[in-house]
C-alpha cells in the first residue's frame, strides 16, 4: 500500500491507470482483503492481490478498465476441483472478489493517507464495490466517522501508519537491518552516539538519522508505545546508558544484540546503579534478539531480528506453519 500511496501522489505529471483492490474472501485465498495492485498507463504495476496466478488477468482487466474510466468486480472462483485443470488454478479453494476502479488523476484519499503516513497516523478507508451510492463505486477516505459509508458491498480498511523502527547503532551490520525493514514498509530511524557513523551517507534509506551521546538519543528519538526498539552498538559503555534509558518505556519490542552473558552484566549492573529492574522489564528485553535460523552474517542476522519483530508484533510463536493448527489468517 505505501510503495501505491507514494506512486500516486509523486511531484510531476500523472499518467493515469486502475487500482485493483481485494474486497472479500469465502473461503481460502493467498492475500486477504484490502490486497491492492497498481497498473499504471506506462505499464508500471506495484503491489499484489494472489500469489501471482491471478495478476495477468487482472492485469489485462486493470487497463480495460483505465481505457473506458468504467469499474467492475472480477470474481475468482476455485472452490472446484476442476479448478486445478481448467480454471485459474489457485487450488485455493476459495472465491475472492476484486474491485478494478480507474484513477485518471491523483485521488483525494491518496494524498490524505500519505500525508497520514508522513503524521504516523493510521487512515480509515472504505472501498465501494456493490450498490453504489452517492459516490459510485470506488475507495474513498472516511472523513467521519458518525457517517461511514456502510453495507454489504462496501470494504471498510483501516490503514495503519508504517511501523516504526529504531535501530540504537550504526555500525556496518546495522546497514541490511535497515534495508530489510525498509523493504517492509516500515518508518526507520539510526541513531548512535558517534558522529562518523550516524550519517544518512552511510545510512541512504533509513527516514531518520540522530546523533546524540548515548544517554540522550532515547530522548531524543522519543520512541512511542507502538516502537520497535534494537540496541547495537558493540559497545558496552553505549548499550548501558541506552537499555537504562529505554527498559521503562513501554516499547512494542526491545531487544538486544549480544550474548546472553553480556546482556544479564548490564542489567546486574543497571540494578547496582540505583534501577530497579522488574521482572516485566526482564521480560519485555528480547536477548539475545533474534530467532534461531542459524543464521551467519550481517544479512541473516538482520532477517533473524525482523523475523522475531514481525511475530512479536503479529502475537505469533513463530513455528513453522506445518505445526500450526489454527488458521493461517486470522
Amino acid at each position: 500500500m505505501q510503495a501505491i500511496v507514494r506512486h500516486l501522489t509523486a511531484p510531476g505529471p500523472f499518467s493515469g491507470g486502475a487500482l485493483a483492490t481485494l474486497v472479500a474472501v469465502e473461503g481460502s485465498s493467498y492475500r486477504r482483503p484490502g490486497a491492492r495492485l497498481w497498473v499504471g498507463a506506462d505499464g508500471l504495476s506495484l503491489g499484489s492481490i494472489s500469489g501471482g496466478c491471478l495478476e495477468e488477468d487482472v492485469i489485462a482487466r486493470a487497463r480495460r478498465v483505465a481505457e473506458t474510466g468504467q469499474p467492475e468486480v472480477a470474481i475468482y472462483d476455485t472452490t472446484s476441483e476442476n479448478d486445478l485443470v481448467w480454471g485459474v488454478g489457485l487450488g485455493c479453494h476459495g472465491v475472492v472478489r476484486i474491485l478494478l476502479e480507474a484513477l485518471p488523476a491523483t485521488p483525494a484519499w491518496a494524498a490524505a493517507v500519505a500525508e497520514n503516513f508522513r503524521r504516523g497516523a493510521a487512515s480509515d478507508l472504505a472501498v465501494v464495490w456493490q450498490a453504489p451510492g452517492e459516490g459510485g463505486l470506488g475507495t474513498r477516505l472516511v472523513a467521519s466517522p458518525q457517517d461511514p459509508p456502510r453495507g454489504p458491498g462496501v470494504f471498510r480498511q483501516v490503514v495503519a501508519a508504517p511501523t516504526p523502527l529504531v535501530i540504537f547503532g550504526a555500525g556496518d551490520d546495522a546497514r541490511p537491518l535497515v534495508r530489510l525493514a525498509k523493504e517492509l514498509g516500515w518508518r526507520v530511524t539510526v541513531a548512535d552516539p558517534r558522529p562518523a557513523a550516524a550519517t544518512a551517507g552511510r545510512f541512504p534509506e533509513a527516514d531518520q538519522v540522530v546523533c546524540a551521546p548515548a544517554p540522550e538519543l532515547a530522548a531524543r528519538v522519543a520512541p512511542g508505545p507502538e516502537t520497535l526498539a534494537v540496541v547495537m552498538t558493540h559497545h558496552y559503555l553505549h548499550d548501558r546508558p541506552l537499555l537504562r534509558s529505554l527498559l521503562p518505556l513501554p516499547l512494542a519490542f526491545l531487544g538486544l544484540l549480544g550474548p546472553r552473558a553480556r546482556a544479564e552484566r548490564i542489567l546486574a549492573d543497571l540494578a547496582g546503579d540505583g534501577l530497579l529492574v522488574t521482572p516485566g522489564m526482564r521480560a519485555r528485553l528480547h536477548a539475545p534478539i533474534g530467532l534461531d535460523l542459524g543464521s551467519d552474517g550481517p544479512e541473516e542476522v538482520a532477517l533473524s531480528i525482523l523475523a522475531e519483530m514481525r511475530a512479536v508484533l503479529a502475537g505469533r510463536d513463530a513455528r513453522p506453519l506445518r505445526e500450526r493448527r489454527e488458521p493461517i489468517h486470522a
